[in-house]
């Protein structure tokens, strides 16, 4: 058996680390020594040591709503629209502005005995450019290169999630050895310009070194068109309004945004990438049906275990589908993750259009005539969701998320044992085949990091701030004709009266395509959508015609049984609710939905739950995010540690001054 392990490979680490040899190989990198001369001589052993790297930068990343390399936490992704719950960023009791509040993602200073931040993982890498070459000169140039490649890509990787959370930092390339008094390591702050100058050589020294497709037994290691995708993230980020105050008036960086993306849909195109398929139940069989083999769809993907037994506590097995498959499904505690009703009222009709009043959307109807994407990213009460139970002997494929009365005043019940606040609740990226085992604790689903519809949409968006309309639209065009979305009226998009129009399209369509992919708040946060602030420059919502989200609450509602009370063991539903289920792929499906709509209506209502989605200490609390949350502050630590360097401006260094660096020049 192959085990799958960490992201873009699948490790042959899990295969040797039980070997004696490479006991020596874990025991180096407990400290910052170098090795010996000997090490970097042997493919197996540089192997070990590249595959120990991925296992540093992406071990933590087991759902697709995680973020930041090396840490992946779900906490971005709560301050977007698409999972509710007040934390304190988002929190208008709470103001963050000292150093003890910033973000400790920074890490420490080096020391002998190494963490896995961010700097010891570029310190890692350094050593590797340096040696291979000298102490490996043995080997081939080919394999070398590849090595190098990936080194190269994963340096830049790690700069990148540096820049999106504090803008400028230091920009080390040689290997420093830890020190308290050379000043040779006290590096300053780069700018975000000198840092994504950087950053943007290193993918193109990674495109030049890297294969465009890797043998079978490699699949996962990174190429050379996701190495030009991935420069195209950057560049598109660097010319959003968050780093450039000039993304309205001139076009330069949008220019080079573009021309990044059109260079890498060539090469993932020749290599063999595209859009997976021509349908939506291609859509949703993306996620997993190329389990551990070559997706076209995906750019950079993480493998994941899918055996059925934990042969190793190595294998990486994901928390993704677990923690969204319901109670009754065998999904983790409570289970389930309900959706925002904003996020169940976001998605477009049929035909492609806005889902208003004016094109028949009824928000308590609303599962009918949506997008077909809709269907497969969010499940309902009456939907079909299958999956494979090892736990009974049969499964129940179709899902029940209501409650009703047990008696006349605060009694409720749960249909069976799903309590969820939400008439809606994520389904995407799951398979219908994993097992409940262990609560779905071992999924064998890969996870897209990046995927090829991404990249259409990013050259969309370079497009739309040129006022390329025309293109604007074939881009978008190509991400909803592939769902099968009516090509007439431009696939439901419209005309597009200007940039402006043509930005927000670009923008909404990613809400839908990239949905619980951990993008929306790289997205909230480049374009600066919480609020217009006229202190930073900032005009992005007013200009786009995009609602602000403070002030705004993720709210959910209970689907609720409104024709009286029922004993708790009793599930008034129960008999008639039996011939009710709604699968997308079934050839009668819309007169599925017809018969769904009947049922809800006869018998459901929704009710607020006794606690708000959005709620501090039980009162419903509206998001607020602050302006100086885009950009995070450095921790305490890392200026204690670092003391020469300068904290954010909107953030306090540890003296309680203000800080001077400028992340927009």
């Amino acid at each position: 058996m192959k085990a799958k392990f960490c992201t873009y490979i699948t490790m042959a680490l899990l295969m040797v680390l039980g070997v004696s040899c490479s006991d020596d190989f874990l025991e180096d990198k407990k400290q910052y020594k170098y090795y010996d001369e000997e090490f970097f001589k042997s493919e197996e052993r540089v192997n070990w040591y590249v595959n120990n790297l991925y296992y540093d930068f992406f071990d933590a990343y087991k759902t697709p709503t995680a973020v930041v390399v090396g840490s992946y936490t779900t906490t971005q992704t709560s301050y977007t629209e698409e999972i509710g719950g007040i934390s304190a960023m988002i929190n208008p009791n709470i103001t963050l502005e000292n150093a003890v509040d910033g973000s400790g993602y920074f890490g420490k200073t080096l020391v002998e005995n190494p963490s896995n931040d961010p700097y010891n993982r570029i310190r890692d890498i350094n050593v590797m450019l340096e040696r291979i070459d000298v102490d490996g000169s043995n080997l081939s140039q080919t394999f070398r290169d590849q090595i190098k490649g990936q080194m190269y890509y994963l340096r830049a990787l790690q700069y990148f999630d540096l820049m999106r959370t504090y803008g400028g930092v230091p920009i080390v390339t040689t290997v420093q050895t830890p020190s308290k008094d050379d000043p040779a390591i006290k590096i300053p702050r780069a700018t975000v310009t000198e840092l994504v100058t950087q950053i943007t050589a290193d993918f193109d020294l990674a495109a030049s070194l890297l294969p465009s497709r890797w043998p079978a037994t490699d699949y996962g290691r990174f190429t050379k068109g996701a190495a030009l995708a991935q420069k195209s993230r950057v560049l598109l980020t660097y010319a959003s309004p968050l780093f450039n105050k000039g993304w309205d008036s001139s076009t330069a960086r949008w220019d080079a945004a573009l021309a990044a993306g059109l260079a890498a849909e060539a090469e993932l195109t020749s290599a063999g990438h595209g859009l997976y398929g021509a349908t939506a139940r291609d859509w949703e069989r993306m996620f997993y049906i190329n389990d551990n083999a070559f997706n076209p769809e995906a750019i950079a993907i993480k493998l994941l275990a899918s055996s059925t037994t934990v042969a190793t506590s190595l294998q990486s097995n994901s928390s993704w589908e677990r923690s969204i498959r319901l109670a009754s499904q065998g999904g983790q505690g409570s289970g389930g993750v309900k959706a925002p009703k904003s996020m169940i009222d976001l998605f477009p009709m049929a035909n492609g259009k806005r889902p208003t009043a004016a094109n028949n959307y009824n928000s308590f109807l609303f599962f009918r005539d949506r997008d077909p994407r809709f269907y497969r990213t969010f499940g309902f009460s009456g939907s079909y969701w299958p999956y494979n139970n090892s736990l009974t002997s049969a499964a129940a494929p179709t899902v029940w998320a209501y409650r009703w009365s047990t008696n006349a005043t605060t009694g409720v019940a749960f249909s069976t044992g799903n309590d969820v606040s939400s008439p809606a609740f994520i389904r995407k990226m799951s398979s219908p085949t994993v097992s409940n085992a262990s609560n779905f604790q071992i999924s064998g689903t890969d996870i897209m990091e990046y995927r090829y519809a991404e990249l259409l949409l990013n050259i969309a968006e370079c497009y739309a701030a040129k006022g390329d309309v025309g293109n604007t639209i074939n881009y978008l065009g190509q991400i909803r004709k592939r769902v099968g979305i009516p090509a007439a009226d431009n696939y439901g998009i419209g005309l597009l009266a200007d940039k402006y129009a043509a930005l927000e399209a670009c923008l909404y369509e990613r809400r839908v395509e990239l949905a619980y992919e951990g993008k929306r708040f790289w997205d909230v946060q480049r374009w600066m959508l919480y609020s217009d602030d006229s202190a930073i420059n900032d005009q992005t919502n007013t200009k786009l015609g995009i609602p602000q989200l403070n002030g705004t609450q993720r709210i959910g509602n209970y689907l609720h049984y409104k024709n009286g009370t029922s004993p708790a063991g009793t599930d008034p539903l129960a008999a008639a609710r039996a011939s009710i289920s709604v699968d997308p792929d079934a050839a009668n499906f819309q007169a599925q939905i017809t018969a769904l709509a009947t049922f809800y209506t006869n018998n459901f209502e929704l009710r607020s739950p006794p606690t708000p989605m959005d709620n501090v200490s039980n009162v419903a609390t509206p998001i607020s995010w602050r302006s100086n949350y885009y950009i995070m502050g450095l921790n305490q630590s890392a200026l204690v540690n670092n003391p020469w360097l300068t904290q954010t401006i909107g953030w306090k260094d540890g003296n309680g001054a203000a800080g001077s660096y400028n992340y927009q020049e």
